[in-house]
Order: structure tokens, then C-alpha cells, then sequence
């Protein structure tokens, strides 16, 4: 299961990355933002995996990426939780104002 979530994610990071290499219009940032959700899912879900392997249970996003710090497997960042902030504001809240500054947070 962690091979298959860890092949998916690195496919969607390319995907990410794909959109975000493309000149700037609303769909353009519309689809980077629903993909960086995607990025993100992908992302905590992966960490879910490996911190199971290693006697971890975390359940939620912000739960897996301390187990992640706990781990070693990313550094103690403001970044991670930034995103954690986007993800949430995007999933449960659309604003034009908010989706132009997420988008420019993404790269």
C-alpha cells in the first residue's frame, strides 16, 4: 500500500508542478490549488504509512507531520504547517483574495 500511495504522490507532484510551470490564468491557478490538495492528501496519507510501519499511529495531518518531525523524515519547518493552513482555507472556504495568495505560495 505505501509503494502505491508513495507512486501516486510522486505523480502528482509532477502534475503540480506541470500546472505551475503555465501561464497564470484563473483555471490555470484554479487547478494548480485543487492539485496542491491533492499533493497534500497524498502527502499526510504517505507519512501515515511509514509512521505505521514504525509503531506510529496519527490520524490527522497535523498528527502525521509531528510524526514525521519524530521521525526524521522532514525538518521542523513553518512551511508544513502553512500548508496544513492552505489546505484547510481551500477545502472549506473559497475566496478569489485567498486562492491568489495560496497560489502564489505554491512553488
Amino acid at each position: 500500500m505505501l509503494n502505491e500511495i508513495l507512486r501516486d504522490f510522486q505523480k502528482a507532484i509532477e502534475r503540480l508542478g506541470e500546472v505551475l510551470k503555465l501561464e497564470k490564468t484563473e483555471v490555470v491557478r484554479d487547478s494548480a490549488i485543487k492539485r496542491f490538495e491533492l499533493c497534500f492528501d497524498l502527502a499526510w496519507k504517505s507519512i501515515k504509512e511509514l509512521a505505521r510501519e514504525n509503531v506510529i499511529e496519527c490520524y490527522s495531518p497535523k498528527e502525521c507531520f509531528k510524526a514525521a518531525f519524530q521521525l526524521r523524515l522532514i525538518e521542523h519547518d513553518e512551511r508544513w504547517l502553512q500548508m496544513l493552513k492552505d489546505r484547510n482555507l481551500v477545502v472549506h472556504l473559497y475566496k478569489e483574495e485567498m486562492a491568489e495568495k495560496i497560489y502564489q505560495r505554491l512553488p
